[in-house]
Parts: C-alpha cells; sequence; structure tokens
C-alpha cells in the first residue's frame, strides 16, 4: 500500500463564515492534518510526498474560468480598493447570466455557498490535494505488472485536503474546490475503460455527479445522509439515477437520518453490489470520517471499529483501489478512526469484514 500527501495541504485556513442565518467556526481546518498523519506513522507506514502532475488533468474535468478564479481570486479579492475582508466571499451565487465582471461578480459566478472561502494559501493547498491524488492515478497509468498482481498489490491512500466531492465543474461549495475523484477517475480514463467511485461521506457528493451524470463509463455509487434538509438539499435522492447513456450509472443511497450502524453497513453492502456488476478496472473510494458517531456533521453512527469493517470491504473488492481521505470533522478521533481504516487496508485476513 502506498500512501500519498504533501506539506502543502495544511496551508488552507478558512476564516468564520455566514451560514444559514449565523457565523461559524470552519471545521475543515488544518489541524486535521496534523490528527490524520499521526496515523500511518502509528502503524509504521510510509507516507510519500506527492510530485507535481500538472495542471492539465484538472483541467480536463473544470473549467478554465473557474480553475483561473481559484488561482488569482485571492489577488483580485485584496486589490480591490474598497475593504470586502480577509478571505474571497460572497452570499451571492449567480452562475448563469453573469459574464463575470470584476471579482464580485467572479465570487457569485464560482462560489456556490459561503462555507468554500479563498484565503491566501488557498489554492497552494487546493492544487496538492488534487496533486496527492493525481499520483496514485499515475502510479497505475504507469504500471505496466499484469493485472492479476495489479488487483492484489495497488491498494493506494491519498490525504485529500481540502476535499473535493462538492465541487461542480465551475463552482466550489461544502469545502471542497477542485473534485479530486472526479480528476483521477478522467485521468485513468486514459488506460482503465470503467472507472467505479464509491463515496461513503455522510454529505452527497452532488459535483462527483454532475460531472458523470450522462456517462456510462463511470458508475457513482454514494451512501449518504438523506438530503431534505441537510447538505447539499438539492441532490442525493434515490430518483437521481442518470441520464441519456448515463441513465442508471449514477446510484445514490440516501440514508434516513438517525441511521444505525448496521444500517449503515446496509447500505454500503448495497453500494458494493452495484460496483461488482459494474465490474470496474478501478475503484476509488472516497472516504468521509464524518459518518463517525460523535462527528458534528453525523447523521448516522459508525464506530471506530466500524472503521476497519468498511477498508475490509473495499479491499475484499479485489481491485485496485485509491482511497481519497475527504470528510471527517471530530478532531478528537481522526487518528483512532484512520488507524482503525488503515488497519483493515494492510489485514491479510478479510474474513471478519462484519462487525460483531
Amino acid at each position: 500500500m502506498k500512501i500519498y500527501s504533501h506539506e502543502n495541504l495544511s496551508l488552507h485556513r478558512p476564516l468564520p463564515y455566514f451560514s444559514y442565518g449565523k457565523m461559524h467556526e470552519p471545521l475543515e481546518i488544518p489541524e486535521r492534518m496534523v490528527e490524520f498523519l499521526k496515523a500511518p506513522a502509528a502503524l509504521g507506514l510510509e507516507v510519500t510526498t506527492a510530485i507535481d502532475v500538472g495542471i492539465t488533468p484538472i483541467l480536463a474535468v473544470h473549467d478554465f474560468g473557474y480553475v483561473e478564479f481559484l488561482k488569482h481570486g485571492y489577488d483580485e479579492w485584496m486589490a480591490v480598493e474598497e475593504d470586502l475582508g480577509a478571505q474571497v466571499q460572497t452570499g451571492i451565487f449567480v452562475p448563469y447570466d453573469n459574464p463575470g465582471i470584476g471579482i464580485m461578480a467572479k465570487a457569485a459566478k464560482y462560489q456556490a455557498d459561503d462555507s468554500a472561502p479563498i484565503s491566501e494559501h488557498s489554492w497552494t493547498s487546493i492544487y496538492w490535494s488534487a496533486q496527492t491524488a493525481l499520483n496514485a492515478a499515475e502510479a497505475l497509468l504507469n504500471d505496466e505488472k499484469p493485472e492479476t498482481e495489479r488487483a492484489d498489490s495497488h491498494i493506494q491512500l491519498c490525504f485529500s485536503r481540502p476535499p473535493g466531492h462538492h465541487a461542480r465543474k465551475s463552482a466550489a461549495g461544502g469545502f471542497c474546490y477542485l473534485n479530486n475523484a472526479a480528476i483521477i477517475a478522467e485521468h485513468l480514463r486514459q488506460k482503465y475503460k470503467k472507472i467505479a467511485i464509491i463515496d461513503t461521506d455522510m454529505h452527497h457528493g452532488q459535483g462527483i455527479q454532475e460531472i458523470f451524470y450522462d456517462r456510462k463509463d463511470v458508475l457513482y455509487t454514494s451512501v449518504h445522509g438523506d438530503p431534505v434538509n441537510f447538505y447539499p438539499a438539492v441532490t442525493g435522492h434515490a430518483f437521481e439515477k442518470g441520464v441519456g447513456e448515463g441513465e442508471g450509472y449514477n446510484i445514490n443511497f440516501p440514508m434516513p437520518h438517525g441511521t444505525d450502524e448496521a444500517g449503515f453497513f446496509e447500505y454500503v453492502d448495497k453500494s458494493i453490489e452495484a460496483v461488482t456488476l459494474f465490474d470496474p478496472d478501478i475503484i476509488v473510494h472516497v472516504l468521509g470520517f464524518d459518518v463517525y458517531e460523535n462527528d458534528p456533521e453525523a447523521r448516522c453512527a459508525v464506530s471506530t471499529e466500524g472503521f476497519k469493517v468498511l477498508a475490509q470491504k473495499m479491499k475484499a473488492l479485489n481491485k485496485p483501489l485509491i482511497v481519497l481521505v475527504e470528510g471527517g470533522y471530530y478532531i478528537q478521533k481522526l487518528n483512532d478512526n484512520l488507524q482503525a481504516f488503515l488497519s483493515g487496508l494492510i489485514s491479510e485476513d478479510n474474513s471478519n469484514s462484519q462487525l460483531t
């Protein structure tokens, strides 16, 4: 197993923001990386520093103007004579009929909500978050080993901070800016015919759904909290199945709020059944620790031991696997929960891929 990270993932530090009628302290903070990195160290696992693969794979998924906004928006914001605040953030979202003249108009065009502000070093972290994921994709693209060996030996985990699954083709939101899962799925299509994305974050990944909604080469299946009055609120329903060639290749499993651990795994097993039927060449797992029972975003109750079970289930699919560590905001248990997940990945015995 290989693990990828980069020191620049910790540079992005959002400030308090206004949402749902009140101020919020940011949950997606650099301290998360401190805790996450304790886990591989405790297990004696090496962490590889990602190298720069370039911006081309990013632009294969995201609109050029949007990426330019993420890269240069902060400097443009601070160059305005009037004091607009210390980070790019606007409560206005007007993606259509908006020529994007001026940084306020650009922010209104490209920021879908207030939970994805841009501060001084945000772009550096955003860019390197995508690069960590792309390093795993590159390893598979450049691997000439037989597929039978690759399936057993190629399990890769990437720290994805800031996370990505809410990022749309041309809009940031939900702590997300670049859609890392979509970027590597598209990048892998150079060599592999079918990619499956399994998303077990607490929230529906509307960005991944949007990007692949009309395609049958990338299966997206998501286990998440019922989106009625819960972020992202407008997507994630079971009736959203894809359009055109993509019909049937978008499968949502919205969990009732309050679902227990056994119920969570019932939905995960249904997701795995769909992936097994699809028979992909590569699996990308969007891992959210916000399903943990004490997480402030949790609407279900997965235990620390449950993450080991989840990892064993992913490994048992016996396909090349790339895990993107995205959500999870209960700082006190990120280390323990990731250790449990990693233990499941490196375990030689998958016969116990259920809770006892």
